[in-house]
């Protein structure tokens, strides 16, 4: 995505409890002279803020051009993550327009290429073993954190049914009480100018 200098963009990311968030990016700067994006200049970087659904920081750091950071949730809901760089007074590009490449891994644990090619095969197997379990552990996770917003999500659509009924029958009480007052209050007047 593209964003002016000193611009906060921010994402929102649904994250399940006790997940690890891993997120790679990379500046690029707009060269007026070569009228295209170019690598990011010295001193310029990212200042990197997290937020839990509660409002809590979780991670506030200035990261440099490239960089990577990662956190682990210790709440289920929407994580908020604001990326804003920072301008230094030796930047001299005031005012420019900054791409910025994001990629947020959720719940993911990276293969070691090291050991995968490893020469002793009992090592790689149990290592992509570990690795799967891991995955399935992640996956289990994600599905219990989806039951539990699918019963929040059913809980609320009950109540608003439950409320939707009584309102029914409250407009419906009103109406025949208006209906009553308004037959009472005609046939006493019919009687008063004695017209019945």
């Amino acid at each position: 995505f593209h964003s002016g200098e000193r611009e906060e963009k921010c994402i929102i990311e649904d994250v399940p409890r006790d997940t690890l968030v891993i997120g790679n990016y990379k500046v690029q700067r707009w060269d007026i002279h070569k009228q295209d994006f170019l690598e990011s200049a010295p001193g310029l970087g990212m200042f990197v803020t997290v937020t839990t659904p509660s409002a809590e920081v979780l991670l506030s750091k200035l990261y440099g051009p490239k960089g990577t950071f990662s956190f682990t949730s210790y709440l289920s809901g929407e994580h908020i993550i604001c990326l804003q760089s920072n301008s230094t007074r030796f930047v001299a590009f005031s005012g420019s327009k900054l791409r910025i490449h994001l990629d947020i891994r959720v719940g993911e644990h990276f293969l070691d290429e090291s050991v995968v090619q490893a020469k002793d095969k009992v090592n790689e197997v149990n290592f992509r073993l570990e690795h799967l379990i891991e995955q399935i552990h992640h996956i289990s996770k994600e599905q219990n954190y989806e039951r539990e917003r699918e019963e929040k999500f059913r809980k609320t659509s009950e109540e608003t049914n439950s409320n939707i009924l009584w309102w029914a029958i409250v407009q419906t009480l009103i109406l025949i009480s208006i209906g009553v007052w308004q037959i009472k209050s005609l046939r006493d007047f019919f009687i008063s100018k004695k017209l019945v």
